[in-house]
């Protein structure tokens, strides 16, 4: 693969602590900077909140040239409409099964929707799945990093290995880090045992879980995985080169 700047990935949205300068709450959203366009990945939940917390982080909206959208849930849109009246100059990434209500809450704006089926390329470096699973369709946001390939995920809905499988599909390349929310806070250890297991056998080098995962699933995650779990919690910084911020720290390996 061609050399990649260094990509960062910041959590500014999750129900797990870390910075404490910054406000926890359920949802998520992430920004993605090291591309030729800055990416913000979901809106979390509440608008004010995650200006607040971007403040905190001292990131500009201004700087901010795209926002994907995972799926409909009201905690990865819920900022939506807050983010836009900063900064409506961004273009907008959504699964093209979202409400016309929701698209014109982003074209009343200014901004432009782009509403995505099946894959799309975002910018150079970048691009989404598509719609996938059914209750809800969501879509995962795919960053070619120097080690492979960074998946960074909503909440998972469709099932994080499905996600990650198709994320491989279109570039054959090795999965450096799969990131965000993965759904198992209801899963019993044997299933998340198979799924840990599932992951690995499909090449996945590091994963950070958050927002959904569930404590359970975190846990194991880290057992699993040893010095390759990253630990993330709102105001993490994770890149592509193992170079963490606040609250995002490797584990060793037991």
């Amino acid at each position: 693969m061609a050399s990649t700047p260094a990509i960062t990935i910041t959590v500014i949205y999750d129900n797990h602590p870390g910075d404490v300068q910054l406000q926890t709450a359920w949802g998520f959203a992430c920004l993605v900077e090291g591309l030729e366009q800055t990416i913000l990945f979901d809106t979390g939940g509440d608008g004010a909140l995650l200006l607040r917390n971007m403040g905190a982080l001292r990131i500009d909206a201004g700087q901010i040239d795209v926002v994907v959208l995972s799926h409909v849930h009201q905690d990865h849109t819920g900022g939506l409409a807050a983010f836009l009246a900063e900064n409506a100059d961004v273009t907008v990434y959504l699964p093209a099964s979202f409400p016309q209500a929701l698209k014109d809450v982003v074209l009343a704006s200014g901004a432009e929707v782009v509403a995505v089926a099946g894959p799309t390329g975002v910018c150079a470096g970048a691009s989404v799945t598509g719609e996938l699973g059914t209750q809800p369709k969501e879509m995962g946001l795919l960053v070619e990093g120097p080690e492979g390939v960074l998946v960074i995920t909503g909440c998972a809905h469709p099932g994080i290995v499905d996600i990650v499988a198709e994320a491989r599909a279109p570039t054959g390349l090795p999965v450096d880090l799969v990131l965000g929310g993965f759904h198992l806070g209801n899963e019993s250890a044997a299933r998340i045992g198979a799924i840990v297991e599932a992951l690995t056998a499909l090449g996945v080098r590091r994963v950070a879980p958050g927002h959904c995962t569930g404590d359970l699933a975190i846990r194991l995650f880290e057992q699993a995985f040893g010095e390759d779990f990253i630990r993330i919690g709102v105001g993490s910084r994770v890149s592509v080169g193992l170079e963490v911020g606040p609250a995002a720290t490797p584990k060793p390996r037991r």
